[in-house]
């Protein structure tokens, strides 16, 4: 595999690709950024790259001391440290796979590494991934979680257990899941880790990242889709049909189960384009860019046609939109439908084929035509007529009445979808190459500089929100997202610094 560092997260989400790890030139890159700074926010400077550099020290010391489990993580703990804790459960032996635990964690500390060169850093990144191979499910990815309490343990069926000749699962579990964002996210941590700068991977480490491609690929349908969920291959036989309404859908929840649909909810298969696309330009295996492409044209087939030129979040094996949660009903829906042009986008940036491109024109206008007459947008649209769609809290019955909605689910949308939109058309209007070129890093120490200037803000909370012993705390209980934000914040900051340093 080719060698490659990858810059620190914008703390923005995006991460693009960079140099490799080189020392943090901290008095220099310092005095050149205060240089760019106007005298009137010179006041908004904050401590300077050794005061940040110990911050993020001392909150990783104290992750890896006081709240690893064989070096893995949970997404939040007691302030007695008494235990971890996940979205499905909690214990003194639990890490999570999702998001924010031991793969953003992981990731973060990364970044960390390769913004200062710090081993602290990438010694915990190590341990983050080898937690992730002793995890590894047989299938080829990850679950939610993982408890490493023996009796636990047991009840899961791993690559270890395949490959040590324990080939018969029985009853225990090894379903792989994409949901928000598990398995991939495992899968971007291992990737990055064999491909930076100064890492020496161990073998163990090389074959569970390729077990888990192998496994992801085998996966994806015949149409380019990926369940939400799965134990194996998908069905070569499987039909490859172009996405149509039903005649009569079902207007009551089935109870049916849902986890084999093609699935676009919570971001699925935009964080498994990504996650090709970045391994395509790390590897150049043509295995990836085939894939994407695939799943590209998944996307174009569950493209509704006519009046509704967008995408529901998941589809039977007719390619019919349908039920997934009692709350989910069959609808085209406009976060997957924004979700699923982004990802076009993205494919059409990488490879300029323009029926990418051409598809997400109709789903911008679609959107644009869908918003309420309060700003928002619905989260549901209802198949054919368009009406907003939602759930009454009390009886989860449909309803086009938003008075009385559940308050666990994002029904209305209010997460700056406008401005997302007026940026996706910007981007449409460059050429393929100059789209790839804006996710670039800065080619001048100005732009490192002025990116440097646009966290400040960001560092300064990160550390005067510290706790003294090293965390950060939300709700009474240390948050692991938190340290994921701070962190990765800071280890950006000292990055921009060390780029704008350079001539």
């Amino acid at each position: 595999m080719n060698k490659c560092a990858f810059r620190p997260a914008d703390p923005t989400g995006s991460v693009p690709a960079g140099n490799p790890v080189r020392s943090i030139l901290i008095g220099s890159a310092l005095t050149f950024f205060l240089a760019t700074v106007p005298p009137t926010l010179r006041s908004a400077v904050p401590p300077d790259s050794a005061e940040v550099l110990a911050a993020m020290k001392k909150a990783t010391v104290f992750y890896r001391e006081k709240l690893a489990v064989q070096g893995g993580y949970a997404s939040a703990w007691a302030l007695d440290l008494s235990e971890g804790m996940t979205e499905s459960g909690a214990s003194p032996t639990i890490i999570s796979i999702q998001p924010h635990g031991t793969t953003t964690i992981g990731l973060t500390m990364l970044r960390a590494y390769v913004a200062t060169g710090e081993t602290l850093f990438l010694n915990g990144a190590t341990g983050a991934v080898e937690a992730l191979v002793a995890t590894q499910l047989s299938s080829g990815g990850w679950d939610d979680d993982f408890d490493f309490d023996p009796e636990i343990a047991a009840k899961v069926h791993t690559r270890r257990d395949l490959e040590a000749g324990d080939s018969d699962p029985g009853k225990r579990y090894r379903t792989s899941t994409l949901d928000d964002h598990k398995t991939t996210s495992a899968l971007q941590l291992l990737l990055e880790y064999v491909h930076t700068e100064g890492v020496i991977a161990d073998p163990e480490i090389i074959r569970s990242l390729e077990f888990g491609i192998d496994g992801l690929l085998a996966a994806q349908f015949p149409s380019g889709a990926w369940a939400q969920k799965f134990q194996g291959p998908a069905d070569p036989d499987m039909p490859v049909l172009k996405a149509t309404i039903p005649k009569t859908w079902p207007r009551e929840f089935p109870k049916a189960k849902y986890t084999g649909y093609a699935t676009l909810n919570d971001g699925n298969l935009t964080h498994v384009m990504e996650f090709l696309l970045r391994a395509h330009e790390l590897t150049g295996d043509p295995r990836f860019m085939a894939s994407a492409k695939r799943l590209g044209q998944f996307l174009l087939l569950a493209q509704l046609e006519g009046a509704q030129p967008a995408w529901a979040q998941q589809y039977d094996e007719r390619m019919h939109p349908v039920w997934a949660r009692k709350f989910e009903p069959p609808a085209v829906s406009s976060v997957e439908s924004y979700g699923a042009a982004e990802t076009l986008a993205m494919l059409w940036a990488a490879t300029g084929e323009e029926r990418f491109r051409a598809a997400i024109f109709p789903a911008l206008d679609w959107l644009e035509q869908s918003r309420l007459e309060d700003g928002r947008w619905a989260r549901f649209y209802e198949l054919e007529t368009n009406k907003p769609l939602y759930c009454d809290a009390e009886t989860y019955e449909l309803t086009s009445d938003d008075g009385n909605l559940p308050t666990h689910y994002g029904f209305k949308i209010e997460s700056g979808l406008e401005s997302k939109i007026v940026r996706m058309r910007e981007l449409l209007e460059l050429s393929p190459e100059d789209a790839l070129r804006k996710q670039q890093p800065p080619a001048h120490p100005e732009s490192w500089a002025k990116r440097a200037r646009g966290v400040v803000g960001k560092v300064k909370a990160a550390i005067e929100s510290q706790e003294k012993e090293g965390y950060w705390i939300d709700d009474d209980l240390i948050d692991a997202g938190l340290y994921v934000k701070h962190v990765g914040a800071m280890a950006y900051y000292l990055d921009a610094l060390r780029m704008a340093e350079k001539k």
